[in-house]
C-alpha cells in the first residue's frame, strides 16, 4: 500500500467541510501526513473577492489550528479563479499524493448546470482522488 505524506484537501467553505477535515485529518495523523488546506475563491468583482479571501481566511485559519493542536502539520493555501482550473494547477505545480474532496451528491439537474469539480479531478489528475460523501 502507498504511503501518503502530502495530502490536499480541497475545502470549498460550505458545511460538509467539518466533515472532511474530520475524515481526512484521522487519515493523516495514522500516516504522519501533512495536510494542505486549499480554498479556490471563484468571484466576479472585487468586493466579492475581498469578502470571500477574508471569510475563507477565518475558516481555513481555523481548521489550520484544530489542526495544529492534534499535533498535524497543517498549510493554507488559497487561490482565486475557476475551481477545477486552480486545483489543476495546485496539483501541477505541488508534489502531492493524494487529492481528498467531498463530494456533494448534486442532482443531474445540478450537475449539467454547475459541472462537478470532482469528474474533472478524476479526468485529470495522475494521483488518487479520495472523495467523501458526508452524511445527510
Amino acid at each position: 500500500m502507498k504511503v501518503y505524506r502530502e495530502i490536499l484537501v480541497a475545502i470549498d467553505c460550505s458545511r460538509v467541510d467539518d466533515f472532511l477535515v474530520e475524515e481526512v485529518s484521522a487519515l493523516a495523523l495514522q500516516l504522519g501526513a501533512t495536510l494542505h488546506l486549499l480554498h479556490v475563491i471563484h468571484s466576479h468583482t472585487l468586493d466579492q473577492e475581498r469578502f470571500l479571501r477574508e471569510e475563507a481566511t477565518y475558516i481555513l485559519d481555523r481548521y489550520r489550528k484544530k489542526l495544529e493542536a492534534e499535533g498535524l502539520e497543517v498549510n493554507v493555501v488559497i487561490r482565486s479563479g475557476e475551481p477545477e482550473r486552480e486545483i489543476l494547477r495546485e496539483i501541477e505545480e505541488k508534489s502531492y499524493d493524494l487529492v481528498a474532496m467531498a463530494a456533494h451528491g448534486h442532482s443531474l439537474p445540478e450537475r449539467i448546470l454547475f459541472g462537478s469539480v470532482s469528474r474533472t479531478l478524476r479526468q485529470n489528475i495522475s494521483i488518487p482522488l479520495f472523495l467523501i460523501k458526508p452524511d445527510r
